[in-house]
C-alpha cells in the first residue's frame, strides 16, 4: 500500500513539475503576436476616429488574441472557427437588434444565444464570437448605427488582420504550427481531423 502511494505521489510530482515549467519561447511569441495583431488594428484605424471612439478595437478582439497567439493548437483558435465565427455573430447580432432595436436585455439574451447554436450548426465555434454579437446588441450608439457595415468593419477586418499576423507569427519557430490542418483554405478539400 505505500509503496503503491509513494508511485501515485511520484506522479503527481512529475504532473505539476511540467504544468508549471515556464516555457519563455512560447510566451515571447504569444506576446509578440498578441502585441502586432491588436495593435495593428488600433494603428490603421487611428486616423479614422479619435482614442473614445475607435470602433475597430472591440473587446472580442482581445479574447480572440487569446487562443489564436496562446493556445494554437485549439480547435477554437483555427481559422475557420474565427473568421467563421466572427462574421456568424456579428451578423446574428445586428439582425437580433433590427428585429428587437428597444428591449436591449432581450435582444442581447437572443443574440448571443442564437449565435452560440448557429456556430455550432457551421462548426465555427469561437467563444469570443459571443462578445461580437453582444456588442452588436449593447455597443455605443456608433456602433449600433453601423447596422449591417459592423459585419464588414471592424469585425471581417479585424478578424483578417489578426489572421494574417497569426499566420506569420505562429510559424515564425519550429515549435509552434498554425493552423493544424495546412489546407483549411482548401474548400472544396476539406478533411478536418
Amino acid at each position: 500500500m505505500r509503496k503503491h502511494l509513494r508511485k501515485h505521489a511520484r506522479i503527481a510530482r512529475y504532473v505539476i513539475y511540467k504544468e508549471t515549467l515556464i516555457d519563455f519561447k512560447d510566451h515571447f511569441w504569444t506576446f509578440v503576436g498578441s502585441f502586432a495583431g491588436i495593435g495593428l488594428i488600433g494603428f490603421l484605424n487611428q486616423k479614422n476616429f479619435t482614442h473614445t471612439d475607435n470602433l475597430f478595437l472591440i473587446g472580442s478582439f482581445g479574447a480572440s488574441s487569446v487562443l489564436i497567439y496562446g493556445i494554437v493548437n485549439s480547435p477554437l483558435a483555427q481559422p475557420r472557427n474565427l473568421v467563421g465565427g466572427h462574421v456568424i455573430c456579428a451578423l446574428v447580432g445586428v439582425t437580433v437588434h433590427y428585429i428587437i432595436p428597444n428591449e436591449i436585455w432581450l435582444s442581447s439574451a437572443f443574440a448571443v444565444s442564437i449565435s452560440i447554436v448557429m456556430m455550432q450548426i457551421t462548426k465555427t465555434l469561437h467563444p469570443p464570437g459571443g462578445a461580437t454579437a453582444l456588442i452588436a446588441n449593447i455597443g455605443s450608439e456608433k456602433v449600433t448605427s453601423l447596422g449591417y457595415l459592423y459585419v464588414l468593419s471592424p469585425v471581417l477586418s479585424g478578424v483578417i488582420i489578426l489572421l494574417l499576423v497569426a499566420l506569420v507569427v505562429n510559424n515564425m519557430t519550429s515549435h509552434r504550427k498554425y493552423p493544424i490542418n495546412k489546407h483549411w483554405f482548401k474548400v472544396h478539400k476539406r478533411r478536418y481531423r
